[in-house]
C-alpha cells in the first residue's frame, strides 16, 4: 500500500489515505515508518495531559513528518507485545490495534517475559514482566526493507538507543538511503539525533491533530469506541 503525502497539492486538494493524486504527479521518495509501540506508549503515559493521545491514528501521525508533498508513505509498521496477564490492558490494546489495522498499518508482535525480582526493602520475591524483541524486530525490518528496496527514507518513531547498531549498519551498507527518527514527546535522545540523517521532535500539535474521535467507524461498518480511561 502506498499513501501520498498529506501536504496540499497545487489545486488545494490533499493527498493521503483514500485520496487520489493529480494525473502525472511524480513521487520523489518512498518513506517507510517503523513505530516502536511501547516507547511511544510510555512517552504518552508519563504525563497525564498526554494520556488522551493514546487514542491516536498512527497513519495521520506519520503523515505529520512527511514534509515534502512529493514524497509518499510506502508503509507503516507497528511493533508491540500483548500484556496477556492483564485483561483490561489487553482489551484496550486490542481495540487500538484494530483501529490501526483498519487504516492499513501492519502489526509485528514481540512478547513479554516474566522475571523474578527481589524487593530491596523487605526481601520478598515477586514477578515482573519485561517486554522483549521489539528492538530486535525493528532492527531486522529496517535492514530487510532496505534489502528489498522498500524505502528511500526510513523513519523510526522511538527514542530507544538500542536501535543505534541497526541504524548505523543500514546507513553504512546502503549509503543512498536515509534513516531518520521521530523522538516521542517528552523524550530526548542526542545519540539517535547524532547518528541519523534527520530527526523530528514530536509535539502536542502533532498529537492533537491526529487523535481519533471518541467513536470511529471501520471499513466493515462496525464501530470502535475509545477506552474510557484514554479520554
Amino acid at each position: 500500500m502506498i499513501w501520498a503525502s498529506s501536504q496540499p497539492l497545487m489545486d488545494n486538494r490533499h493527498a493521503g489515505p483514500g485520496f487520489l493524486v493529480e494525473p502525472g504527479f511524480v513521487f520523489m521518495a518512498k518513506i517507510f515508518f517503523l513505530v516502536d509501540g511501547f516507547n511511544l506508549y510510555h512517552a504518552l503515559d508519563y504525563q497525564a495531559i498526554y494520556r488522551k493521545y493514546k487514542w491516536i491514528s498512527l497513519t495521520k501521525l506519520c503523515g505529520c513528518y512527511v514534509t515534502d508533498r512529493r514524497d509518499c508513505i510506502s508503509g507503516i509498521e507497528y511493533f508491540t507485545a500483548l500484556a496477556t496477564w492483564d485483561p483490561g490492558k489487553l482489551a484496550r490494546h486490542n481495540i487500538f490495534i484494530k483501529a490501526q489495522e483498519n487504516e492499513g498499518v501492519k502489526i509485528f508482535y514481540g512478547q513479554f517475559k516474566s522475571r523474578d525480582h527481589r524487593c530491596k526493602a523487605c526481601g520478598a520475591t515477586f514477578k515482573k514482566f519485561e517486554e522483549k524483541e521489539t528492538d530486535v524486530n525493528i532492527a531486522l525490518r529496517l535492514f530487510q526493507l532496505a534489502v528489498q528496496d522498500r524505502y528511500d527514507k526510513a523513519i523510526i518513531v522511538s527514542g530507544d538507543t538500542d536501535l543505534l547498531p541497526a541504524i548505523k549498519a543500514v546507513r553504512t551498507t546502503f549509503p543512498a538511503k536515509e534513516v531518520g527518527v521521530v523522538i516521542p514527546i517528552g523524550r530526548a535522545s542526542e545519540d539517535l539525533k547524532k547518528h541519523t540523517d534527520f530527526h523530528y521532535r514530536m509535539k502536542e500539535k502533532h498529537l492533537s491533530s491526529c487523535r481519533y474521535s471518541d467513536t470511529i467507524t471501520l471499513a466493515d461498518g462496525s464501530t470502535l469506541a475509545c477506552p474510557p480511561n484514554w479520554k
